[in-house]
């Protein structure tokens, strides 16, 4: 009985992500509808395989000269029909990190994908469904991620990244970054960057086998960071991100009217630019 108190309490941690949705204002059936609405915002589909995963990249402008690659996160996917049944099939059906990497006016933008997500049907049978539930930030999933880096710096020829992470994919990049001394800055949106507390907050079973950027000892400062986080986000509350930041860094930039899923797409390149918001300081 305590083991599946166990297990439905994780499974209640990812229903929670899962709940996440109107990031594009357009609902895809599958992969390739994703792909034709990348394609038509000038963005090219290539797949990595970093270690014993492939990932799933889209990107644009990245014959640009400026030696910054601005790298985009996905979050954690499909929604959960109840907080016991995964998504059979994670592929998210509103991208939220490929909403906001087409309008980000830098000249070179790369979009990732998260593990097994825009796969084939044979493809997706041999992917493990821990990857998008309790193993999700995984040592082996952030050193595929780290080496996917590596690989699009070579492939592009760029010095330099720029991190930028919805949701899930806000702790990713934010792993990342403490790994890495080649991030220019990190961005995070609605992310749990604190995953301890995260879970504490809702009452769930921790995340068995993930890293936890907030309880984790930095191998280095991170670099500069700017943490968005939604006034009326009840999945990602601002106080948990705001823990982080105490104890990490990083500028905490909060928005009115905002919560965990809108409305981070409506007004995206101003707020990359200016961050006219209420501010709090740690």
């Amino acid at each position: 009985m305590q083991h599946f108190y166990v297990k439905a309490a994780l499974s209640s941690a990812a229903f929670l992500f899962g709940l996440a949705g109107c990031a594009t204002g357009d609902s895809f059936g599958n992969a390739a509808q994703v792909s034709a609405w990348a394609n038509s915002h000038g963005f090219s589909r290539l797949d990595l395989t970093p270690g014993t995963f492939r990932l799933a990249a889209f990107a644009r402008g990245t014959a640009s000269h400026n030696n910054t690659l601005t790298v985009y996160i996905e979050g954690d996917g499909a929604p959960w029909a109840t907080p016991y049944h995964p998504p059979r099939d994670p592929t998210p059906s509103n991208p939220m990190s490929l909403a906001l990497a087409t309008d980000d006016p830098a000249p070179a933008v790369v979009y990732l994908g998260r593990p097994c997500q825009y796969l084939d049907e044979m493809a997706l049978q041999h992917c493990d469904s821990r990857y998008w539930t309790e193993r999700r930030f995984s040592p082996e999933v952030i050193a595929a991620y780290d080496d996917a880096l590596t690989q699009l710096k070579a492939l592009f020829q760029f010095k330099h990244l720029r991190l930028i992470g919805y949701s899930g994919g806000g702790v990713i990049a934010t792993l990342l970054a403490d790994k890495r001394d080649d991030v220019e800055l990190l961005i995070t949106v609605a992310a749990p960057l604190a995953v301890s507390e995260w879970v504490a907050w809702h009452g769930l079973s921790p995340l068995t086998g993930s890293l936890d950027p907030g309880a984790s000892a930095l191998s280095h400062q991170l670099p500069p960071a700017i943490h968005f986080v939604g006034a009326n986000d009840k999945i990602v509350p601002a106080a948990i991100v705001m823990e982080f930041s105490r104890h990490k860094g990083g500028r905490v930039v909060t928005i009115p009217g905002f919560d965990h899923n809108c409305c981070w797409t409506r007004n995206w390149p101003s707020l990359l630019k200016y961050f006219p918001v209420q501010e709090e300081t740690p």
